[in-house]
């Protein structure tokens, strides 16, 4: 199979392609620095217009330990600051690196580099989707259950990005999503619906947890949510990740977290601590999943 030219909702990866992916991540998790360098020689370009510790940390390590080159960009230092179009700064990128990764807040940016670009381009995050994330998502449910189809995962919280993206990408491999969010919150309908069957949205947590091999939330306030923290947190309180919520799901059930977590509110401390959490295995998955993708995509 040829592999996707850009990575943006993640749905770009079909289900073997998603599956190899996965496979070729464990490899390089427990091999790490195996002497080989599918990237030598090549530069990536990391176009970060958010704030990021993981995201950009993971991929700036990832594509160093596979010989490659990351230019990390601010938004802010380029001309696109001063006017200069998406479809330009495009054009000229794609004379210069052999890949762009980006975080933007605004979706069409993305989408429009995509459009323009002769190159790959990789969504490290916009407020629509979090592909990378799901990747990660999926490997640590794979290293915890051995398999992914047939999983459950209940998400409770706000219906953001992350769900959106672990929605989609989880359908690809066979991982039924359950969301119990707030109806003021709920996820895009139509991304819901384009996951399909294994994709559902609740009103109760309870329901959610029940039966679930994960329980999995975010942030209530992200990044450009914060002139309305106080209405979100009144939302959001009766889908606290705690030891109660937790007790609906499998015995085995994992908790699980994408970070920047804030004990007390969204997730109660002894469960983002304690032995069933899988949230710092995800975090470092993100760097193998990144690197399995950024081989997928230029090697």
């Amino acid at each position: 199979m040829s592999p996707p030219h850009h990575f943006i909702t993640g749905t770009e990866l079909k289900a073997a392609e998603l599956n190899a992916l996965l496979r070729r991540a464990l490899e390089v998790k427990a091999a790490p620095r195996n002497g080989t360098e599918p990237l030598h020689g090549r530069n990536v370009a990391l176009l970060f217009e958010k704030p990021s510790t993981r995201t950009r940390v993971s991929f700036q390590v990832g594509i160093q330990q596979m010989g490659g080159h990351a230019l990390l960009m601010r938004s802010e230092e380029l001309q696109l600051a001063r006017g200069e179009s998406v479809r330009d700064t495009a054009l000229v990128l794609s004379r210069y690196v052999d890949a762009i990764v980006v975080r933007h807040g605004e979706h069409a940016v993305i989408e429009e580099l995509a459009r323009y670009a002769d190159i790959p381009v990789v969504n490290a995050l916009t407020p629509v989707h979090h592909p990378c994330q799901a990747l990660a998502d999926l490997l640590t449910l794979q290293e915890r259950f051995g398999r992914l189809e047939g999983l459950r995962v209940a998400y409770v919280g706000d219906g953001n990005n992350v769900l959106q993206s672990l929605m989609l990408v989880g359908a690809q491999a066979g991982v039924q999503v359950v969301a119990a969010t707030p109806p003021e919150l709920r996820p895009d309908p139509a991304l819901v619906s384009q996951a399909g069957d294994l994709a559902n949205v609740v009103d109760d947590p309870r329901e959610a947890a029940a039966g679930a091999h994960a329980l999995y939330t975010d942030v209530w306030v992200s990044m450009g949510d914060e002139q309305d923290a106080r209405r979100r947190r009144e939302l959001l309180t009766p889908y606290r990740l705690d030891a109660d919520l937790l007790s609906h799901a499998r015995d085995d059930a994992i908790v699980m977290h994408c970070l920047p977590a804030h004990p007390g509110e969204e997730i109660t401390e002894d469960l983002l601590y304690g032995d069933r959490s899988a949230v710092w295995d995800q975090a470092e998955n993100r760097l193998h999943a990144q690197k399995a993708l950024m081989e997928l995509l230029l090697a």
